[in-house]
């Protein structure tokens, strides 16, 4: 169990799959309850799915919020900040995912405007049911660091983070190597 402490929820989520049956239960319930709830999230996806990539540890604001409310949000928040954020996600009240707001953008527009007036419309998010191999050309094509996934209505579940990701184009070029040379 202490193997278990300290590892990234999509990590975790890998390691308890690989883990026989009793110690998997022992894993979940020294979980507290919003740290179980998360990882039975991912999953429920299959594996080789945005789903099951994503961590749920994300920063979220509202898009009538002020630039300010945002940086003092975020200084609150310290350093629970997950690693890797490159952007916050911009959802409503249910939510659903909006946009994104660039930190480059935080930091450079005024503090009075609103989320609103700042977030970037044209990052779309990663459908959960994606598979691992299109995700990982999302990411390649498009030079993301993170990118937001969603469920089928929208709702925000999660982000993929570009170290998922390396680890997804790894396996690949593993297997591909692997099969070119004759072997599975």
């Amino acid at each position: 169990l202490s193997a278990a402490e300290g590892l990234d929820l999509d990590d975790l989520a890998d390691l308890v799959q690989e883990l026989p049956h009793a110690i998997t239960a022992q894993v979940m319930e020294s979980l507290d309850s919003q740290h179980r709830h998360r990882l039975e999230a991912v999953l429920s996806y299959p594996e080789n799915t945005a789903g099951h990539l994503m961590n749920t540890d994300t920063v979220t604001v509202r898009p009538e919020v002020t630039l300010d409310g945002v940086l003092r949000y975020l200084r609150r928040l310290g350093d629970n900040v997950p690693d890797d954020t490159d952007s916050l996600i911009v959802v409503n009240r249910e939510d659903k995912y909006l946009g994104i707001l660039k930190l480059a953008a935080l930091v450079t527009h005024d503090t009075s405007d609103t989320v609103a007036e700042v977030m970037t419309l044209t990052v779309q998010p990663l459908q959960a049911a994606t598979e691992s191999a299109d995700v990982a050309r999302q990411f390649e094509q498009n030079d993301l660091i993170s990118a937001p996934v969603v469920d089928e209505q929208g709702i925000l579940l999660g982000r993929i983070t570009i170290d998922d990701i390396v680890d997804v184009i790894r396996e690949e070029g593993e297997h591909q190597f692997m099969g070119q040379a004759g072997l599975s």
